[in-house]
Formats: C-alpha cells, sequence, structure tokens
C-alpha cells in the first residue's frame, strides 16, 4: 500500500525542518514564507522493534521494512483557498495524501519571523483549517449545481443520494464543523471519498517546542493545541523540529546517548510516525524467511485474501490458504518448527481477519 501524509502549517512554524528530520534530507528551509514552492516527498520507515527481532532471528539477504510517504508542502496563508500565495496549487498536493500533519509553532523566538507577527497556536490552526474547509465548500458548491437540477428532474436514486450527502457535508463545513467530525453513513462515504475533501482527512497537531521545553510539563501553548484537539477527537504530538533534525544526522548509539541527556525515552519523530499510522488504522503483517523479511501494511479489518493481494494480484486471485502464526508465538517458542510442534501454527481461508503482528506464508495456485 502506498501511505501518504501531508505536512502543513504557516511559513515559519518549523515545516522543512521537520522534513529535514524525517528524510534526513537537506531541502530548503529558509526563514521567510514560500521557500518551499514545489511539494518535498521522502519515504521513512515506522519503528517496528518487531522487524529488527525477526532480522536478527532470520539474517536475511534482503530486509524491508514498513514504509511511509511524507509529503511536506508550502506554508499556506490566509486567503489560499482563494489563491493568495500561489494556495490552490499547495490545496491540491494536500488532496493526494491520506492523512495531514499540521505543525503548529508553540515557542517564542523574536529571531523568526512569524508571518502574522505573533505567536498564537489558535489563530493559526484556525486560519488554516479554515483555508480547508472553504476549498471543501468551493467543491461541494460547484458539484451540487450540475447534480442539484438533475436529482430534482430524473429523481435518480444514487444522484438524490450524492445531493444528501453534500448537502450534509456543506451544512457541517458552514457550520465550522470539519467533515471528519461529521458521522456520514457507508453509503455517504463511499461517495464522498472521491473527492478527496481536505477536511475529511484526519489530522495529527505537532507542537513544536523549543528545546528547553523538552521532557518538560507542556508550555501554555502546547495546552491550548492539546484543548483544541481534544474538542474534535484529533491527535497531538509535542517535539522540538530542530533537535528531531539534530537527531537524524547522528548514529543509532550518539542518538540513543543524546535522548537520554534530553530525558527523553523515544524520539518525537518515531511518535509522529507511529501516531501517523494508527490514526489511519493500519496494521503490519509479516512474510519471513532467508531470502527476506518484510512488513506488509494493510488496513485494520482486512481478510486474509485481501492481505495476500498486497504482495500481488495472483496470490489474491489463486489465494488457498494462508499458513499463519503470531509474532508473540515465534518469539516465545523461538522457532519456526517448535511453534508448530506446540500446535500454535495454523492454516486460515480467505475470511480470516488478519491480526497486527501475524507472520504469514500464502498457498495460491493461478
Amino acid at each position: 500500500m502506498s501511505l501518504r501524509a501531508g505536512i502543513v502549517g504557516l511559513p515559519n512554524v518549523g515545516k522543512s525542518t521537520l522534513f529535514n528530520a524525517i528524510t534526513n534530507q537537506k531541502i530548503l528551509a529558509e526563514n521567510y514564507p514560500f521557500a518551499t514552492i514545489e511539494p518535498n516527498i521522502g519515504i521513512v520507515t515506522v519503528p517496528d522493534i518487531r522487524m529488527e527481532k525477526l532480522k536478527s532471528m532470520y539474517e536475511p539477504n534482503k530486509f524491508i521494512p514498513t514504509a511511509y510517504e511524507f509529503t511536506d508542502i508550502a506554508g499556506l496563508v490566509k486567503g489560499a483557498s482563494k489563491g493568495e500565495g500561489l494556495g490552490n496549487k499547495f490545496l491540491s498536493h494536500i488532496r493526494e495524501v491520506d492523512a495531514i500533519v499540521e505543525v503548529v509553532r508553540c515557542f517564542a523566538n523574536d529571531k523568526i519571523i512569524h508571518v502574522d507577527g505573533s505567536v498564537d497556536p489558535i489563530r493559526d490552526i484556525e486560519t488554516i483549517n479554515l483555508e480547508l474547509s472553504i476549498a471543501d465548500l468551493d467543491i461541494i458548491n460547484n458539484r451540487l449545481e450540475k447534480v442539484s437540477k438533475k436529482a430534482r428532474t430524473t429523481k435518480d436514486k444514487d444522484t438524490i443520494m450524492e445531493v444528501d450527502a453534500l448537502e450534509k457535508a456543506k451544512k457541517a463545513l458552514e457550520e465550522n464543523k470539519p467533515l471528519r467530525q461529521v458521522e456520514f453513513s457507508e453509503e455517504e462515504q463511499k461517495l464522498l471519498k472521491s473527492y478527496s475533501f481536505l477536511t475529511l482527512k484526519p489530522i495529527i497537531y505537532l507542537a513544536n517546542i523549543d528545546e528547553e521545553e523538552l521532557g518538560k510539563k507542556d508550555n501554555l501553548y502546547v495546552e491550548k493545541v492539546k484543548e483544541y484537539a481534544k474538542s474534535e477527537n484529533s491527535q497531538v504530538v509535542s517535539l522540538c523540529c530542530k533537535v528531531e533534525e539534530d537527531l537524524s544526522e547522528l548514529s543509532k548509539e550518539d542518538k540513543k546517548e543524546m535522548l537520554e541527556a534530553i530525558g527523553l525515552k523515544n524520539s518525537g519523530l518515531d511518535q509522529l510516525i507511529r501516531t501517523t499510522y494508527d490514526i489511519l488504522g493500519l496494521a503490519t503483517y509479516f512474510t519471513v524467511g532467508k531470502d527476506e523479511v518484510r512488513a506488509w501494511t494493510f488496513p485494520k479489518g482486512m481478510n486474509a485474501k485481501k492481505c495476500a493481494g498486497i504482495i500481488h494480484t495472483d496470490f489474491e486471485k489463486g489465494f488457498i490458504k494462508a499458513e499463519v502464526m503470531s509474532y508473540s508465538d515465534l518469539m516465545e517458542y523461538g522457532s519456526e518448527l517448535k511453534v508448530k510442534e506446540a500446535g500454535k501454527s495454523r492454516l486460515e481461508g480467505k475470511d480470516y481477519i488478519m491480526q497486527d503482528g501475524d507472520i504469514c506464508h500464502f498457498r495460491f495456485n493461478i
């Protein structure tokens, strides 16, 4: 599966610095608006201690962890939905991602210019979220102009359902409610999915704090962001983008030493990646062997046959059975043979709902 998160925020809040940390690439990170014009894309791996243990056990020729794509999108400003600051172009890039990471400045620093002249994270959040809502409303209004008349004249059931869903979405946005907070039926969700509405995407608010505040009680800015996020059932990750960038340049040993010095067990970046992975309702299964140890991402609730298709469409078409054992059983018994001897290895059919940590070998025939 191709999984993507878009990093958005006002200019000079730390987006490009965060992106540098995520990908360890040196992209343009200047102290002025619109330094980032085209979206920068980087692939990162999802931290998973299980993969390291499987690698040690099998010593494979190839080792492929779960990957996640982050897109750094240029700073949005008030009026972006109307084209201010090349806003329309940037908003189109956001439509292509699965989740949004909204970087919010939660530190004071007179040397770093704020586009609105002062630090106010809630104002910044509302500025961006308003632009996303306006962009969605424009799409809804344009579509309703085309289909409302058809629904009235033809009485077509599907068209009427589409109009009703769009009207419901429009009403919510006009009441300043993002679409991710609206309860849509399964049919409505299918209809709206094709529009790639920005406010329908899950969002993580990333509170960018000063280095001096790491490991300490949340400052007033972060508290406000968490209160705002809680009101809409969203997640908050607090980190220092500059420190994360510094950590990304270190060896594994030096990184661990620096984290200990700061008083942290894990980097904020690891937390961000895991949180982004989690809000999309994703899980991981593994294929293992001497040739390759690999992690595969799948949506929670997917059956074995569909999961086989993630590897190759032929696996799904010719699916027979899935040989399954759990990661925890493999670690407990120490080898595949001992797992089988303990009766913990099993054959599952196409309707088996895959679980996070399953280790699979798919039997298929084409």
